[in-house]
């Protein structure tokens, strides 16, 4: 027998109590493992990553783009591995933020951990918006819609407003969200994989295919394995929630792994695929052929699974895009929550929904900021945007190596204590850093080239100027936040040491 507050008996059950807030105002305990999991890989857009990306690294290798996908998730899995012992450390959803402050100072983590993240971001942002509006066009046959510029940006903007309207609310609902778009692409990659082996004359997949010693040249390796660092990139998005998971010290870090696993074996089954039904010439369907290397997915599907069927994986295109866009939408916020909670940026930035537990301000700024950018590119040039979007990869190796680096200096003291924490803690994320830089070293080299992407300026490619641009960018806005900030500047070690996460 129940009483309720009056003393009424058989009165009705409590209320569910709100789940326990963090010190920033984040409602912890909001989503479990599988939620966090479908973040991550949301975030990376599987679906719309491989379209676009399988035919450009066939171009560069031939048969072996399994093996530049193979090779190319070495990095991101010794990152993946830095991330996850982070945060078991550090579970604050500033994350490389708040992890390269307490390691390499204040300057660093700034700069390293966070404008470059954000910039990243907010470039992505724009790419998916219009890559999800364009797909949604093409899906509700309207051609000529899907080949005008305004109409495709105000679609964009209009996905915008939605994946803002959904994040606002909380992780619960933009996870929910995620479940069923995440499903639908992983539905119709399997099919399109299914149905490839399947066809008439498809070939035998090969072990050659991902034999990692079979490349002509370094330079063409080294081209196709940082095409593929690109379509890993996004999974660390999830960590940004960690405040708001069950487990906060764990959860993340498990997720993290997990999401990149299940994308390398989702990026192989559909490589080898696609592959075995079409190889990798430039003729007919192949993949190198100027008829599909621009989407695969696309350009493959009529003739693999039919015409009708084919709209199915057309569809998880743009709604893979539209996922990834509210993934970044929702965490994106969560990095400027913490810069802000710690002194870094404008108390703004910490305003939180007083229902909702979402930071209010930041989700708003960021969706009206990439909404702003996808217009301004579109006006100045289509091929600008491209640029922009290339320059990305550059940011991606650039912080993805400082933070390796950052995990292995921060556990320096544990490396003696077993060879797992030696392995973990130290070697994987060292060798994940490496290779990024060299990544990083290896983009910049490229991208000077004016020939590199679709602009230049005074003999310098345009890619280059924008990806070392936005660093060189971030370094002087810095400057000016140092002068209006600089207590975080003096003691942001300290400040980013504080108990970020209730303790439970």
């Amino acid at each position: 027998m129940t009483t309720n507050a009056s003393g009424t008996e058989h009165g009705p059950p409590p209320a569910k109590s709100a789940p326990p807030p963090t010190t920033k105002g984040l409602h912890g305990d909001s989503v479990g493992l599988l939620g966090t999991v479908a973040l991550g890989l949301a975030s990376v857009a599987p679906a719309y990553s491989i379209a676009v990306t399988l035919g450009l690294v066939t171009l560069e290798v031939g048969d072996l783009a399994p093996a530049a996908l193979l090779l190319g998730f070495v990095p991101i899995l010794l990152t993946a591995f830095a991330f996850r012992e982070l945060n078991r450390e550090m579970p604050d959803c500033g994350t490389t933020f708040v992890w390269n402050t307490r390691v390499f100072g204040p300057a660093a983590g700034w700069l390293a951990g966070g404008w470059t993240v954000l910039v990243a971001t907010v470039i992505a942002m724009t790419a998916l918006a219009q890559v999800g509006a364009s797909a949604l066009l093409g899906v509700l046959g309207l051609d000529t819609a899907q080949g005008s510029g305004p109409a495709v940006t105000a679609l964009a903007v209009l996905l915008l407003a939605l994946t803002v309207t959904v994040a606002y609310r909380g992780v619960q609902p933009a996870a929910q969200a995620q479940y069923a778009m995440l499903g639908l692409q992983l539905v119709a990659l399997a099919a399109f994989g299914i149905a490839a082996f399947a066809r008439h004359g498809a070939a035998t997949p090969s072990l050659s295919w991902i034999d990692p010693f079979g490349f002509d040249s370094f330079g063409s390796f080294a081209e196709a394995v940082l095409l593929c660092l690109f379509i890993y990139w996004g999974w660390d998005a999830l960590i940004t929630f960690n405040e708001e998971t069950v487990d906060s010290g764990r959860t993340p870090g498990r997720a993290a792994v997990t999401s990149t696993l299940i994308l390398v074996v989702t990026y192989l089954f559909t490589a080898f695929a696609a592959i075995s039904f079409a190889g990798s010439g430039s003729s007919g369907l192949g993949l190198a052929g100027e008829e599909t290397a621009a989407d695969v997915l696309t350009g493959l599907a009529p003739a693999v699974l039919g015409a009708a069927p084919a709209k199915l994986v057309q569809l998880a295109i743009g709604v893979s895009a539209v996922g990834a866009l509210l993934t970044c939408t929702a965490s994106t916020p969560r990095t400027t929550l913490s810069m802000s909670a710690h002194g870094a940026l404008p108390a703004a930035f910490g305003r939180m929904h007083p229902r909702f537990g979402t930071p209010a301000f930041g989700t708003v700024f960021f969706g009206v900021a990439a909404a702003v950018t996808l217009s301004l590119l579109t006006l100045v040039s289509a091929e600008f945007l491209g640029d922009a979007v290339l320059s990305v990869g550059l940011l991606i190796a650039f912080y993805y190596g400082i933070t390796g680096f950052a995990c292995a200096w921060y556990f320096r003291g544990h490396l003696r204590r077993s060879p797992r924490d030696l392995l973990v803690k130290g070697v994987m994320p060292v060798a994940g850093g490496l290779m990024m830089l060299a990544a990083f070293g290896r983009s910049t080299y490229d991208m000077l080239d004016p020939g590199y992407g679709h602009t230049s300026v005074g003999g310098i490619g345009g890619v280059f100027l924008l990806g070392v641009g936005s660093i060189v960018l971030g370094a002087a806005v810095m400057l000016v936040v140092r002068s209006r900030l600089p207590r975080f500047f003096h003691d942001g070690r300290t400040s980013v040491a504080a108990l970020s996460v209730t303790e439970k």
